[in-house]
């Protein structure tokens, strides 16, 4: 009958109702993380399955509209599946893939094809309420008072059909504004915090730098101090003792090797803590260095095509230690037999790049360790640049990272020296 009717439609319109609101429940709880936000959401889906059993039962004699009973049913369990997907790696702290899977299209398809679904039962409604319309007005020809009544039954269903349809119109607009609210605020706090954490980044950069130069300037000075007092020790105690026996002479000896080793490992702690090259060459010696002395360990031919550039100086830290880490990562990955190193002007930005002929990889494919490449990228944007990872298996990676010049030729004062002048003796 009509109630039916009206009974099928109100199950219908709950169930893309309740839907949007376990929707609403499971956003409001990723965004605040407030338990009380999954108490709507739970109930929804209750309320989503007793209404979907209803429907099932009520078209247990029409095969057509089972079937889209069945595929609302599974359409619907699949779209809770997503949301409760969503809330599983929200409790468990993997705000990247909730963020990512909420940021896919595939909640929306669900949505849009359980309308489909419904708009088609609600017409096969609308189809049965018309011919039932029609068998009343050839009873009523005979029956005025019957027609009269019928008829007002009718517009009755019709009148709670409409306001039905109205409020899912109002609810489905009022739900759509909430979610685009949300929406903007969320980007809008995304965009917040990765600008706190590009200044995070930036400060323990600075700070990292900063705590190596002292550290180098230290071991230079007082390190530096003690090497040299011991190596002009022994050289007066070999003075001093005239001719000794070959057995002390050779532990003197000994001991002025291993003041000499001394002296040549607090300068490499020192070059490698800050290199003196970049400070007292300039950024495109330093490259030139560094890419000799990895070619000269590792045995890869080295190609460098260097350009000197107007470079603040915290953006040539920043390209040397990008360089310093590329290079790091060939010799522990890439298997290569050749790298290129360029440094060119790109109109009022700075294009750096290495590539190597190694082995390369899936850069789409996600990898259980990338922090050096995210270190990478993480010090070019603080540096208010980009990089790009470019690598195909069997071909080879390539990084390019774009700074930008500074306004004029940065003229600092000249560079303490972190190793000056000690000779072959100091």
């Amino acid at each position: 009958g009509l109630g039916d009717r009206g009974k099928a439609l109100d199950r219908i319109q709950n169930v893309l109702q309740r839907l949007v609101d376990a929707e609403t429940g499971q956003r409001g709880y990723l965004i605040t993380g407030r338990p009380d936000y999954l108490d709507p959401y739970e109930e929804a889906g209750r309320d989503i399955h007793s209404s979907l059993k209803w429907l099932t039962t009520y078209y247990g004699k029409d095969p057509i509209s089972q079937q889209r009973v069945l595929e609302m049913r599974k359409i619907a369990e699949e779209k809770l599946s997503e949301l409760n997907t969503t809330l599983e790696l929200r409790q468990q702290g993997r705000d990247e893939a909730w963020m990512g899977l909420m940021l896919t299209d595939i909640g929306r398809e669900k949505m849009e094809a359980l309308r489909e679904q419904s708009t088609a039962l609600m017409n096969i409604e609308g189809e049965r309420v018309a011919r039932d319309r029609t068998a009343v007005y050839s009873t009523l020809n005979t029956n005025r008072l019957g027609m009269y009544a019928l008829v007002a039954l009718s517009l009755l269903a019709l009148g709670l059909f409409v306001r039905q349809m109205l409020r899912l119109d109002t609810a489905r607009r009022e739900h759509a504004l909430a979610l685009q609210t949300e929406r903007d605020h969320l980007e809008s706090e995304v965009v917040r915090r990765t600008g706190e954490l590009t200044e995070l980044t930036r400060h323990l950069q600075t700070a990292r730098e900063d705590e190596r130069q002292h550290i180098a300037r230290n071991l230079h000075d007082e390190l530096g101090a003690l090497l040299t007092t011991a190596k002009l020790d022994a050289a007066r105690l070999k003075l001093s003792l005239g001719d000794m026996p070959p057995d002390s002479l050779a532990r003197l000896q000994h001991l002025n090797d291993t003041i000499n080793e001394g002296i040549r490992l607090k300068r490499r702690i020192i070059e490698d803590l800050r290199p003196s090259a970049l400070s007292n060459l300039g950024l495109v010696q330093a490259l030139e260095i560094q890419a000799r002395e990895f070619g000269e360990l590792s045995e890869i031919s080295m190609q460098t095509d260097l350009e000197d550039l107007p470079l603040s100086d915290s953006a040539q830290i920043a390209v040397y230690r990008m360089v310093q880490e590329s290079l790091t990562n060939i010799a522990k990955y890439a298997q290569a037999k050749r790298v290129e190193i360029g440094l060119r002007r790109e109109g009022t930005r700075a294009h750096i790049h290495v590539r190597d002929n190694g082995r390369g990889f899936d850069a789409q494919a996600p990898r259980a360790q990338r922090h050096g490449l995210i270190g990478m990228r993480y010090r070019a944007e603080s540096e208010h640049g980009t990089m790009r990872v470019t690598s195909t298996p069997g071909r080879g990676t390539c990084i390019d990272v774009w700074l930008p010049l500074a306004a004029k030729t940065e003229k600092s004062e000249p560079a303490e020296k972190t190793d000056p002048a000690p000779t072959n003796n100091a």
